[in-house]
C-alpha cells in the first residue's frame, strides 16, 4: 500500500507545478568555520522544505519560499553530535536535538534575519535584528527586485567588541555570542517594556549604541525602526554569514 503523500509535499508540489510564485533564499557561508543555519516559520504560514542545515565554509544552499511568506532565518556555531546522538549547539541553539530544527526557535543571542513576503501592496519587508544580541556576522542582499532594495545586516564581529558583562563564553574562554542588555538584565528599561514601552519612552542605551556603532543597518533595540527596516519588491534574497 502506498504511503500517504503528506499535506506540505502537496503543498509545495503544487506551489511549483502550477507555477504560483515563489521567493529563494540563498545562504553562503564565508565565515572559517562551519555554520548551522536554522529557519522558523510565522504561526500562519508553512514550514520551508528544510528548517536546519549545515554550510561548510564556502558552501551554499538555496530554499524557496512560496508567497505570501514570514519567518526568520539565523546561524548555530560550534555544533556537535554527543554519544548519545543528540545534536546541540553552543549559540543559537533550536533545541530541537537535530540539525533541522522542526519548529523550534533560536535560543538568544542570536543575530536573526526577518522577513515578510507579500505583504503591504506585494511589498516584502525584511530587517536584520540584534535586539536579542549577536552571535554571528549575518547580511541579507537582495538580488533584483524594486524600492528601498539595500542591505540589511551586521557584517562586523560584534563579539570582538563586546562587554564583559554581555560575553557569553566557550569552555576555551572565547566569547561566542554577545547578549542583548534587555537578555542581560532584564530590566524594564533595557527591554522596552512597562513605562518604557512605548517608541516615546524606549530610547536608545549605551549597550544598544554599541550594537548599532558596529551595524548601523540592524535593529539594535525594540523600537531602532527608521534605519532597519527595508522593503522590496520581486526580488530574491543572498542571505550570508560572515558577509
Amino acid at each position: 500500500m502506498s504511503r500517504p503523500i503528506p499535506i506540505l509535499d502537496v503543498f509545495f508540489s503544487h506551489l511549483f507545478i502550477s507555477g504560483a510564485k515563489s521567493t529563494t533564499f540563498t545562504f553562503t557561508n564565508n565565515c572559517p568555520f562551519t555554520v548551522w543555519a536554522g529557519t522558523l516559520n510565522n504561526a500562519d504560514k508553512p514550514q520551508l522544505p528544510q528548517t536546519g542545515f549545515e554550510l561548510a565554509q564556502g558552501a551554499s544552499v538555496s530554499l524557496d519560499a512560496p508567497v505570501p511568506w514570514g519567518g526568520r532565518f539565523w546561524g548555530r556555531t560550534r555544533c556537535s553530535t554527543d554519544a548519545s546522538g543528540r545534536f546541540a549547539c553552543a549559540t543559537a541553539d533550536c533545541g530541537s536535538g537535530q540539525v533541522s530544527c522542526n519548529g523550534g526557535d533560536a535560543a538568544p543571542p542570536a543575530t536573526l534575519v526577518e522577513f515578510t513576503l507579500g505583504g503591504d501592496g506585494g511589498k516584502d519587508f525584511y530587517d536584520t535584528s540584534l535586539v536579542d544580541g549577536f552571535n554571528v556576522p549575518f547580511s541579507v542582499t537582495p538580488q533584483g527586485g524594486t524600492g528601498n532594495c539595500g542591505t540589511s545586516g551586521c557584517a562586523a564581529d560584534v563579539n570582538a567588541i563586546c562587554p564583559p558583562e554581555l560575553q557569553v563564553t566557550a569552555s576555551d574562554g572565547a566569547t561566542v555570542a554577545c547578549k542583548s542588555a534587555c537578555l542581560a538584565f532584564n530590566t524594564d528599561w533595557y527591554c522596552c517594556r512597562g513605562a518604557f514601552g512605548t517608541p516615546a519612552t524606549c530610547k536608545p542605551t549605551t549597550y544598544s549604541k554599541i550594537f548599532k556603532n558596529a551595524c548601523p543597518t540592524a535593529y539594535s533595540y525594540a523600537y531602532d525602526d527608521a534605519s532597519s527596516t527595508f522593503t522590496c519588491t520581486g526580488a530574491n534574497y543572498l542571505l550570508t554569514f560572515c558577509p
